[in-house]
């Protein structure tokens, strides 16, 4: 209670003291309505327990309820609160030990940049009044240097990139080319270069000398003969006996194959004529030998170069279980016993195997092991070594090649009469869509590209658009390889296969090479 004090009582005592008393409620109703409001809000807020409010719900629940609002809330104030100080805002923790700008500058001395921010590290002085520019700086008259032609590059690029003016790149193009067209010149050539002064500061080098092995039989060297360029050849004596390579078969023919040298053209070659002949899934086995003959150039200074596989034999036991060579105008590959008599090749799409692996998962429902539920499995999966070549079951059109979703790197092929097979998971494509390929060549080679847990090729055929079991399917494609010869023709068969049996593994034959056969076939 309030009392009001008169001046004439001092005492507070009389009529004027009783009615001056005012109670608490009567005050509170003499404030002002805002007023009033604004202590009922404040002793509300007193009366709250801010410290049981959850003020950072989790929003995936209870959405459009208050408490996510007020969640929501917390969330825009935040973030606007982030945004009113970005850019300059920023909280660093205290270091360790504190220290001005000089201090830090010698820290940033002794840091590592990575290369990427251009790797400067270590302490930099700038230039002083002692430090003048240098008017000339003498460079060296003779620059010697070697170049490497690449893919799909040319021997003028090559020059005028080494430094060469234009004027001898294009001199030095131009001699070149009236010795050896160059197109033949392989990537990988080596160009050795001498460049002379130059005539003036700032200008390309002049053309002292070039040194290159154009081709296997040819050197060409080019020197600057006064003001010009001259050139001039040595012809390289080639040997072109064809060389041997045997081995034993282990768990992979392929694998067994590249150990013992063989390039990996001359393997494609070899698989591709037995293929024709045995079962690369049933009949080879470890154990066996292969025989590989082919072509070989070798040359003073150089790699040997590989070319056509002549004979391809596989022996079991030191008896022979096929015997090939290349034979005819046509020069496809024989036996003995096909040469002297009609032979008719049957083959089956479904049943030729893609490469030379073995089947690790069947057609069927299966669970997927990336997955990792049920689907069907709509091909079958050959295990086989990275790089392995994949070859098409049989003759058709590349209708599609490229990346395919879960197939990875695949190629599909239309062969006629709504039959289709597809092959996925490639490492690289070697078919191009619309090309014409045939039984046996090589398509890809086995990798490891979209839903894939290894190296593997996974093989589908499709009848009028829809998958079958590869397996189980019957396409057969007849085809007459060859009629009847004489007796001569079969004479000069054998003769040539001796001769080519008569070559010493690894090494070369003790007897000239005669031309191959090339009577036409009657």
């Amino acid at each position: 209670m309030f009392r009001a004090q008169d001046h004439d009582d001092p005492g507070g005592s009389g009529p004027a003291a009783s009615a001056a008393a005012l109670t608490l409620d009567q005050v509170i109703g003499a404030v002002p309505p805002a007023a009033g409001r604004l202590a009922r809000l404040r002793q509300r807020l007193r009366s709250v327990d801010w410290s049981a409010i959850d003020w950072a719900p989790d929003l995936a629940e209870e959405i459009g309820s208050r408490r996510w609002l007020r969640g929501l809330a917390t969330f825009a104030g935040l973030s606007a609160a982030a945004l009113a100080f970005w850019p300059t805002f920023e909280l660093q923790a205290a270091p360790a030990m504190r220290g001005d700008e000089p201090v830090r500058d010698e820290y940033r001395s002794q840091m590592i940049m990575p290369l990427a921010l251009g790797g400067d590290s270590g302490r930099r002085m700038g230039a002083t009044a002692m430090v003048r520019p240098a008017g000339t700086v003498t460079e060296r008259q003779r620059v010697e240097l070697t170049a490497v032609l690449g893919s799909g590059d040319s021997l003028a690029r090559l020059l005028q990139r080494a430094g060469v003016a234009e004027a001898d790149a294009a001199r030095a193009t131009e001699l070149v080319a009236g010795q050896v067209p160059l197109g033949q010149i392989a990537p990988g050539t080596r160009v050795s270069l001498v460049l002379g002064e130059r005539p003036a500061p700032g200008e390309a080098r002049r053309l002292t000398s070039l040194d290159m092995r154009a081709r296997m039989d040819l050197q060409v060297k080019i020197g600057r003969s006064g003001d010009g360029l001259a050139i001039a050849t040595r012809a390289i004596a080639v040997d072109a006996t064809p060389l041997r390579i045997r081995g034993v078969v282990g768990q992979s023919l392929y694998r067994s194959a590249r150990a013992a040298g063989v390039p990996v053209e001359a393997i494609q070659q070899y698989l591709q004529a037995l293929d024709g002949h045995i079962s690369l899934e049933g009949d080879i086995q470890p154990g066996d030998a292969f025989d590989i003959v082919m072509t070989w150039k070798r040359a003073e200074g150089s790699e040997g170069q590989a070319g056509q596989v002549l004979y391809a034999g596989l022996d079991r036991g030191n008896k022979p279980v096929v015997e090939l060579m290349r034979w005819g105008s046509g020069n496809e590959f024989f036996s003995a016993d096909a040469i002297t008599r009609p032979v008719v090749q049957t083959t089956s799409a479904g049943l030729l195997s893609p490469v030379n692996g073995r089947i690790t998962s069947l057609f069927g429902m299966r669970r997927h092991p990336i997955l990792g539920y049920a689907r069907l499995h709509a091909g079958v999966d050959f295990g086989a070594g990275w790089g392995t070549p994949i070859r098409a079951t049989a003759d058709g059109v590349v209708a599609y090649a490229g990346r395919h979703g879960g197939h990875g790197n695949y190629v599909r092929l239309e062969h006629g009469g709504g039959l289709a097979t597809g092959y996925a998971h490639m490492s690289s494509i070697a078919a191009w869509a619309g090309t014409r390929v045939r039984a046996g060549q090589v398509i890809g080679y086995v990798g490891s590209t979209g839903l894939s847990t290894g190296p593997h090729l996974h093989y589908e055929m499709y009848r009028n658009g829809r998958t079958i079991n590869p397996l189980g399917a019957s396409h057969a494609t007849t085809t007459t390889l060859v009629q009847k010869v004489d007796p001569r023709q079969l004479a000069a068969f054998k003769a040539k296969m001796a001769q080519l049996k008569a070559i010493r593994p690894g090494g070369t034959s003790a007897v000239a090479m005669a031309p191959a056969g090339r009577a036409a076939l009657r």
